[in-house]
């Protein structure tokens, strides 16, 4: 695949021949680390060339970017989605769209994927300009003030490739308790394991493995430790003790885990949270395939709410366009979009703009607490119908790069 730009540019899929100059940009404008996960993802088979497209002038690499396939998990349902990684553009060529034509390129490719869903993290503001929303609570990194006294039989290790079971098992029974998660992908399991940017951390308890993180490396300016899964209180205290004792005379940076065990075991421990907003970014190309494919989400809310054992249809407007839901007997059976409508609480339904779909579907809030802050949030006259079925979501998202 590729595009002519202006001024004598092409757009195209990376190939092979661009790894070099692709790891010299990325780390121009990043790091060394950026460039060596590039090429852990371009070079895996569940990552591969076609994953990553770049801007050339002639044989010049001149920007690039990455998409990742991902999966988020809402109430047992899996969505397809992807996410954009390792975004750079030479500086002699800022300010000529390439991002925003890279940008069409992964959503085209996103969505040709099957994608239902762009999820990212980018730098303040920018990439609200390719059709994001800040939808999804980032955790804080809050400084670690108390180091608990170590406490025998624990052990601490480094994690390699062959603990991936162990970690994948650790984290997926942490991220249960969450009504929203994004597991890592056995992909991105492989890039963990051999990337530079963050290490893997293991904790045995008579070699049994009972909690797991990642932590920067030394030569970072920041320590920080996230993605901390645990069984136990023990088990997360070793693990903030170790992270101390590596980096002696540092601040220690933690990533809360705000509703999890480990997350409980961790917040006596930390800095007082702060009322900085920080989110992840989420972009949602169709509402209407992704409240379709949730169908089986809102049934199982329906059917708890106790409000609609009857047959009905439930009516939700984005103005430019609605949808028509009809369920029966409490459950969502099908799905009918329909055109503009400006006024969807005469037709007994409740409004969302469509710049944050991302935020009722994905977000704390829920439609209730987003009508409190959005003038085009509105539930409309069934108001405990479309609390029941938009409620405020709790989220933990696992990304290749610690937010």
């Amino acid at each position: 695949m590729s595009q002519p730009l202006p001024g004598g540019l092409l757009l195209r899929t990376a190939r092979s021949a661009d790894l070099e100059q692709i790891a010299a940009l990325l780390t121009d404008r990043g790091e060394p680390a950026d460039a060596v996960d590039h090429r852990l993802i371009v070079e895996d088979p569940d990552g591969g060339w076609d994953s990553c497209a770049v801007v050339v002038d002639g044989d010049h690499v001149v920007s690039t970017l990455t998409l990742l396939d991902e999966t988020l998990i809402l109430g047992g349902v899996p969505i397809p989605v992807g996410q954009v990684e390792l975004v750079a553009t030479d500086r002699r060529y800022e300010g000529r769209g390439l991002v925003r034509a890279l940008m069409n390129w992964a959503h085209e490719r996103s969505a040709a994927r099957g994608h239902l869903v762009q999820v990212m993290v980018g730098i303040p503001y920018f990439y609200r300009q390719f059709g994001y929303e800040y939808a999804i609570r980032l955790p804080q990194t809050r400084a670690l003030l108390t180091v608990p006294p170590p406490r025998a039989g624990h052990v601490v290790r480094p994690a390699g490739p062959h603990d991936v079971p162990a970690m994948s098992r650790l984290q997926h029974d942490t991220q249960l308790a969450y009504d929203l998660r994004m597991p890592h992908s056995a992909a991105c399991w492989r890039w963990l394991a051999a990337r530079q940017g963050s290490r893997q951390l293991l904790v045995e308890r008579d070699s049994v493995p009972v909690a797991t993180a990642r932590i920067t490396p030394p030569d970072e300016d920041d320590v920080v430790l996230g993605e901390v899964a645990a069984t136990d209180v023990a088990a997360v205290h070793a693990l903030v003790t170790y992270a101390q004792s590596q980096f002696e005379g540092r601040e220690v940076g933690v990533k809360e885990r705000t509703g999890s065990l480990a997350g409980d075991c961790l917040e006596p421990l930390l800095a007082p949270a702060s009322r900085e907003a920080s989110a992840y970014y989420v972009r949602v190309a169709d509402p209407v395939m992704l409240l379709d494919h949730l169908r089986p989400v809102l049934s199982h809310r329906l059917a708890a709410s106790g409000l609609a054992d009857g047959d009905g249809e439930i009516v939700l407007s984005f103005f430019r366009r609605h949808v028509r839901l009809p369920y029966r007997d409490g459950s969502v059976v099908g799905i009918q979009s329909g055109g503009p409508m400006q006024a969807p609480a005469s037709a007994g339904g409740g409004g969302v703009a469509p710049d944050l779909v991302g935020s009722l579907v994905f977000g704390p809030h829920g439609i209730a607490g987003l009508a409190e802050r959005h003038p085009d949030v509105y539930p409309g006259p069934h108001e405990a119908l479309m609390r029941a079925l938009f409620p405020p979501v709790s989220a933990d998202l696992m990304t290749l790069y610690l937010p």
